[in-house]
């Protein structure tokens, strides 16, 4: 149950970082939207679906090209 919340919350700041990235014209946000929707499929535990999840999230804040 908690591995389908994470991934829910995951994919909705996915989707939003991807039309943020694709209407502002920034590749960044728009790799991370689309990381942030996909990697809950290839990832079981809770501990790294929230390190990668939140590794994801501040990427766009942190690389900016």
């Amino acid at each position: 149950m908690t591995n389908l919340f994470i991934g829910i919350v995951a994919g909705a700041f996915g989707m939003a970082y991807l039309l943020y990235g694709r209407r502002q014209a920034k590749f960044a946000p728009v790799i991370a939207g689309l990381l942030l929707c996909a990697y809950p499929y290839f990832v079981d535990s809770v501990f790294w679906l929230c390190v990668v999840g939140v590794a994801l999230i501040a990427a766009p804040f942190l690389l900016d090209f």
